[in-house]
């Protein structure tokens, strides 16, 4: 190795390797194996823009906006022949393109996983909107959009014709235009919005029939998780223990900071295992609460990812809601058939509109917890936005737009097309421009957007929401 520092190497892999490198302002340089540096550390991603992101960490803003070298590596090429021999490294980011379609995941059968994807977002407004809401956007400016990232994690983990999307009817043509690898059979339409127990019992049911012995992934698809191998390793966890026991569990966050925002969870602190029992689901606390729980050091917060299996998640809505059961239960004959749909049209609307939160995972005496060991965020707010994304010397977060900025601190400035944003003398505050709307507010009242959407809609009537 060369006594030289800081050369590093960055591995990715991308099947739409054009359009990340025009996301990306990225530099092409194919097949560049002909000059011969060594290097002091190699990284290699799963992901592309996992790379991407990285990458970006490790630079300062005029170096990004040089554009970044790619070498690209013909995918037949073998990874450690290459990084025997000398690379020209010095921080260039080398991509593995994958020409072929990427194998569905060959471990268990019966492996399930439902997304939901059915929310409006309106925290996010004016991207995020009845129409098109937040998680079919690209939020972080990855290439990406918040639902094709939470499907492409999924994947690594259950079989792709296995991943259920639970969505409301009007969004079905973006579901199946941003992931071409289902069908629309694993489209799950709610013809109105009953909140979460509904849904996810219609796909217990639906799952339950088709394979008894399955194991279920409850997931939001708006989060961001980037360690995904430590996501796979905490799910398979899960899994196992799912299969064991008749259990329901979930996968809780450690606070970094009394959030007031987040439901908490709290486990028994007598249990020594990675899998504890919960104690209760506690309502978003306010400030004093939330410091007491960190100082407690056995709660955490609720992310609303949930595992269980089919028949444990049936039995429990059996159980402790069987008004609802016996609603769905009379579809079972047409569930996964052409009269499925109908049975949904003149049914769902009798459900009771309700949270699995309230209606099973806080009545229920078999529910588990397991401390996550990857990085979260649910994206849920533009200051979430904020904290996730990269920023400058002046914490100003940035997507798509060019800056030129002075005497501006601590601003998400969103724009949807690349745009010279121009701003002097403000701080903290959200900057959206999009078409037809443009939104400069405070970060601090980020919590009223969703009231202002609806002055906003009482004045100017449903054009912009």
């Amino acid at each position: 190795m060369s006594n030289k520092a800081n050369k590093v190497l960055y591995i990715g892999v991308t099947n739409n390797l054009t359009e990340r490198v025009k996301e990306h302002k990225i530099k092409l340089y194919p097949n560049s194996f002909s000059a011969k540096y060594n290097c002091d550390k190699l990284i290699y991603f799963e992901e592309f823009t996992t790379a991407i992101l990285a990458m970006k960490r490790e630079k300062t803003n005029e170096e990004m906006e040089k554009g970044m070298e790619v070498n690209l590596i013909p995918r037949n090429e073998s990874l450690l022949d290459r990084f025997d021999m000398n690379w020209n490294l010095n921080n260039k980011l080398y991509v593995l393109e994958n020409k072929k379609e990427i194998p569905a995941y060959a471990g268990s059968k019966n492996y399930y996983a439902v997304i939901m994807a059915g929310g409006i977002g309106s925290r996010f407004w004016p991207i995020s909107t009845t129409q098109f809401p937040k998680q079919f956007h690209d939020m972080l400016g990855t290439g990406q959009s918040l639902l094709q990232k939470t499907f492409s994690r999924l994947e690594q983990i259950v079989p792709s014709n296995n991943i259920q999307i639970l969505t409301n009817k009007r969004y079905l043509e973006l579901c199946l235009e941003q992931l071409p690898k289902i069908t629309q059979r694993q489209v799950v339409l709610e013809p109105t919005m009953r909140n979460t127990a509904p849904c996810i019992l219609l796909s217990a049911l639906k799952i339950y029939k088709e394979n008894p012995d399955a194991l279920m992934l409850v997931a939001p698809s708006d989060h961001w998780i980037e360690d995904e191998v430590a996501f796979k390793k905490d799910v398979e966890m899960c899994f196992k223990s799912c299969t064991e026991k008749d259990i329901l569990m979930t996968l809780g966050i450690k606070p970094t900071f009394p959030n007031t925002g987040y439901g908490y969870i709290e486990s028994d602190k007598t249990e020594n295992s990675e899998i504890k029992p919960v104690l209760q689901f506690r309502e978003k606390p306010d400030y004093d609460t939330a410091k007491q729980f960190l100082e407690e050091g056995n709660f955490l917060w609720n992310a609303g990812i949930f595992l269980w299996s089919a028949a444990s998640i049936v039995k429990a809505f059996q159980e402790l809601m069987p008004e609802l059961y016996a609603i769905f239960l009379k579809g079972m004959d047409v569930y996964n058939t052409s009269e499925e749909n109908k049975f949904i049209k003149e049914n769902y609307s009798k459900a009771e509109n309700i949270s699995i939160d309230y209606g099973i995972l806080e009545k229920a005496e078999n529910v588990f917890v397991k401390k996550a060991t990857f990085d979260w965020n649910d994206l849920g707010t533009w200051g979430a936005l904020h904290d996730k994304l990269e920023k400058d010397d002046h914490a100003n977060a940035i997507v798509r737009a060019t800056p030129y900025f002075k005497n501006a601190q601590g601003n998400v400035v969103f724009t949807t097309s690349e745009k010279l944003v121009v701003i002097e003398g403000i701080s903290d505050f959200i900057v959206v421009d999009k078409e037809n709307v443009l939104l400069i507010y405070p970060k601090e009242k980020e919590q009223n957007i969703k009231r202002l959407l609806t002055e906003i809609s009482h004045t100017f009537g449903e054009n912009y929401n």
